[in-house]
């Protein structure tokens, strides 16, 4: 197996995560920079991760955790878990946007509804996601837990996280820190 992402990327730290201790290649790639071409032969979306697995190739972080689970006998997720993942994917997506809109030199917080809407998804998610850890739906090592994980560290790897979840979240993250693969695939060390 393969998986061609970037080690600052959290959809692909959440694959390298689950791969811990499995045998497979990385490929870090440099998506917005001398590596977009390799990325666009990859990957029509232009998105990471992919995994390459034989002749199979898997654009998605959601489909390769879901191939990858299957592959290693992992359980399948519940329909709980599935609407964490969703939460998670909702606010890391937003995140993403933000980012990449202010690093191009965009005002995030003019009064715009593209903009007001990410403000508001973010902050409706991150309360609930802060919600659910209090209510220890987060304990354990699952995926929803390493895909937490991965948002959390890097909304604080790239400055982004406040709010009044800033808390609950950090202290979530904080806990799991000392994990071997956890600081393997710390993008701070990259």
């Amino acid at each position: 197996m393969k998986l061609i992402g970037s080690t600052t990327s959290p959809y692909v730290r959440r694959i390298r995560l689950l791969l811990a201790g499995q045998d497979y290649e990385f490929v870090n790639l440099d998506i917005y920079g001398a590596d977009r071409d390799e990325l666009r032969r990859q990957n029509p979306a232009l998105k990471i991760p992919m995994l390459v697995d034989g002749d199979q190739v898997v654009y998605d972080s959601r489909v390769i955790s879901r191939d990858l689970s299957a592959k290693l006998g992992l359980p399948a997720l519940d329909w709980d878990q599935e609407n964490q993942l969703t939460l998670i994917d909702a606010a890391n997506d937003s995140f993403v946007t933000l980012l990449l809109s202010k690093r191009s030199g965009l005002d995030i917080e003019q009064d715009a509804m593209f903009y007001r809407l990410q403000w508001e998804r973010v902050a409706k998610t991150l309360a609930a996601l802060a919600e659910m850890v209090r209510g220890h739906e987060f304990e354990g090592w699952t995926y929803p837990s390493i895909c937490l994980y991965c948002l959390v560290d890097w909304l604080d790897f790239r400055e982004l996280l406040g709010g009044e979840a800033r808390e609950t979240l950090l202290a979530f993250r904080d806990t799991h820190r000392e994990r071997e693969a956890v600081k393997a695939t710390d993008p701070r060390s990259a």
